[in-house]
């Protein structure tokens, strides 16, 4: 344990409906804030001011910035692609559904599900759609890509596994209940969180199990992966530590409220937020 700051909030990473004043990220000095309110603003860290705000029309989710572009989805179903010297639009692209899944970009084209059931594949350039991917359930986890195959969580329970280029399904890993923790892959598995209290490790070629470890409540935090270990929070208060090939757990560490963020690693230490308002350091 290193240290502990006080907050006047919750911290929790999903879908920015379910209550997230806002979702943010960093690049080169600039924090790209997304609101309930629909803004996505660049603000200067060093200074602290505005560099230009975007009213996108509802909830935003946490941007994806890539190529000086901005990638951000919003509770009325669209992705904009935004231009972060000017904050003007290039494109937005409509779906059914409110977007809660930040995108992955890849080569060329945003990976992004929707509250409609489906992964889209958008061409960067165009924002026209390339193919889409149809499941049972509303997509919030936000996709990874790794070779030639995008991995998802679906609120059907099944972690999907989908060919980049064609769409079609390479293969489906049924959990016990909705998903919607993002996928972290590392060294040819693929780990993901699940509402029936899991985290499950799954090959990434086959999608065969290789194991499970329970915790006491539903995961919604998204893993991350480090030296043969994977972090991940629950909604039963703890931020687990858990060993990569066995799938024994290493440690646990209490926090006094459900850990919904996604933990990120830097340096050996081990950051994530809680709900009882806290952002924690660990070693």
């Amino acid at each position: 344990y290193i240290c502990k700051a006080d907050f006047p909030g919750c911290f929790f990473a999903g879908p920015p409906h379910v209550g997230s004043p806002a979702i943010l990220r960093i690049v080169d000095g600039v924090a790209y804030v997304g609101t309930d309110d629909g803004y996505l603003s660049a603000v200067d860290i060093e200074n602290r001011q505005e560099r230009w705000s975007f009213q996108a029309g509802a909830g935003a989710s946490s941007p994806r910035i890539v190529d000086g572009v901005a990638y951000v989805g919003t509770d009325d179903g669209h992705l904009y692609a935004i231009d972060i010297q000017t904050g003007q639009e290039r494109w937005s692209f409509k779906t059914g559904g409110a977007i809660g899944s930040s995108p992955a970009v890849v080569d060329g084209v945003a990976y992004f599900g929707s509250e409609d059931g489906n992964l889209y594949a958008v061409d960067i350039e165009t924002g026209r759609e390339k193919w889409r991917f149809k499941t049972e359930g509303f997509v919030f986890s936000s996709p990874a890509v790794a070779g030639r195959v995008v991995y998802f969580g679906s609120h059907d329970g099944y972690l999907y596994a989908v060919d980049t280029n064609t769409g079609q399904e390479r293969w489906k890993f049924k959990t016990g209940k909705d998903l919607e923790s993002s996928p972290a892959i590392a060294d040819g598995v693929v780990y993901v969180g699940s509402w029936d209290g899991n985290l499950y490790a799954v090959d990434a070629a086959t999608g065969q199990e290789k194991w499970r470890f329970k915790t006491e409540a539903p995961i919604e935090s998204s893993p991350a992966v480090a030296d043969g270990v994977v972090y991940i929070g629950s909604y039963d208060g703890y931020l687990y530590a858990v060993d990569t090939q066995t799938g024994r757990r290493k440690w646990r560490y209490m926090t006094a409220d459900s850990v919904l963020s996604s933990p990120t690693i830097v340096d050996g230490v081990v950051y994530f937020g809680s709900r009882d308002g806290h952002l924690y350091a660990l070693e």
